[in-house]
């Protein structure tokens, strides 16, 4: 069974920085998708970016394109999330999401059989 485990949300003031990490754990990822998907308050869960494992092409939705920065380090089977210059809109529960299968609509939410619990990130105006 596939689990992930999220890392490194905290409280941050507008215009710093924090990185995220999903570490991956029950079978090594070769191919595939990752992603991030955020959730803040009152809103539905949204598309943030993802990561194919293989070889490794980044997507990300337009509000957070040139602030985030997707990447993953195979060795250690886990995906990052790098933010900068981040807003208070950017607060939100995230969390991270995986499949085996390549090719998939990687901003559907169904497409994604594997989740983790999420961690907090606070942007403080």
């Amino acid at each position: 069974q596939v689990q992930l485990v999220e890392s490194g949300g905290g409280l941050v003031q507008a215009g710093g920085s924090l990185r995220l990490s999903c570490a991956a754990s029950g079978r090594t990822f070769t191919s595939g998708v990752m992603g991030w998907f955020r959730q803040a308050p009152g809103k539905e869960r949204g598309f943030v970016g993802a990561i194919s494992w293989s070889p490794g092409n980044t997507y990300y939705t337009d509000s957070i394109k040139g602030r985030f920065t997707i990447s993953r380090d195979n060795a250690k089977n886990t995906m990052y999330l790098q933010m900068n210059s981040l807003k208070p809109e950017d607060t939100a529960v995230y969390t991270c999401a995986a499949t085996y299968r390549d090719g998939i609509r990687y901003r559907q939410e169904n497409e994604y059989p594997y989740w983790g619990q999420g961690t907090q990130v606070t942007v403080s105006s």
